[in-house]
């Protein structure tokens, strides 16, 4: 079963495939000054991406409730001590819960969250606000943990749930009240982020319009500020 989770080739490794699939937060990432710290962060987009993608390729909600049960079983091998089942993402998450003492609950959060995906219903505000902060908010909040220990709990989440739901906002207009006041909260919280924890959501600098080049100017400036 395993061959039907993993995408893209066997010779692409996970820098590759979310250079390709989440764009954004792999620039963010490229900020990220050692090289171990942005491996482990690559491989929590990884994850991330994977847990995405169970919504949207399935084809009904038994299906993607299988995708994702199946990423709960491998967090159940990589926290028992078990040996991880052969997919990329899932083993390199595994090395950086070893390594890192990675708590198991962000995680399980990021899983529960993409459930409401499965669900046709439209996503109130109230709803996408917490859907937001519960999958990017929460990966943000994790990223800036990995890359600073020290960093305070809290600082990051708005600015990732910010980003999540400015890349949705085409098909869900709705949102931009609860995209609005994310992004305000984000812009006075970031503030006190360390430079060392800023990659984490330097990716909401690319939130707007323009063009390739402007946005990656936007996000220059942004980690050279520590301003999103």
């Amino acid at each position: 079963m395993a061959g039907l989770f993993v995408e893209g080739t066997m010779d692409e490794s996970l820098d590759d495939l979310v250079r390709r699939n989440d764009p954004d937060r792999w620039l963010s990432s490229r900020f990220i000054a050692d090289p171990g710290a942005r491996a482990d962060v690559i491989a929590l987009y990884a994850f991330d991406h994977e847990l995405a993608r169970a919504p949207k390729v399935a084809s009904n909600p038994l299906i993607g409730e299988i995708r994702l049960t199946w990423w709960r079983e491998m967090l159940d091998e990589a926290y028992e001590g078990r040996t991880v089942r052969g997919h990329p993402t899932a083993q390199a998450l595994a090395a950086v819960i070893e390594a890192r003492g990675l708590a198991r609950a962000p995680l399980e959060t990021l899983i529960d969250a993409r459930y409401r995906e499965l669900d046709p219903t439209p996503m109130s505000h109230d709803e996408a606000t917490a859907w937001a902060r519960d999958t990017a908010g929460v990966v943000a909040e994790v990223s800036a943990g990995l890359l600073d220990a020290r960093a305070p709990p809290g600082l990051a989440m708005d600015a990732g749930a910010a980003w999540v739901l400015a890349r949705r906002l085409g098909d869900n207009p709705s949102w931009r009240p609860a995209f609005e006041g994310l992004l305000a909260d984000a812009r006075v919280s970031v503030r006190s982020l360390s430079a060392q924890a800023f990659p984490a959501v330097a990716h909401a600098a690319l939130v707007g319009p323009g063009s390739d080049l402007t946005r990656r100017l936007r996000l220059m400036l942004a980690v050279a500020r520590g301003r999103i």
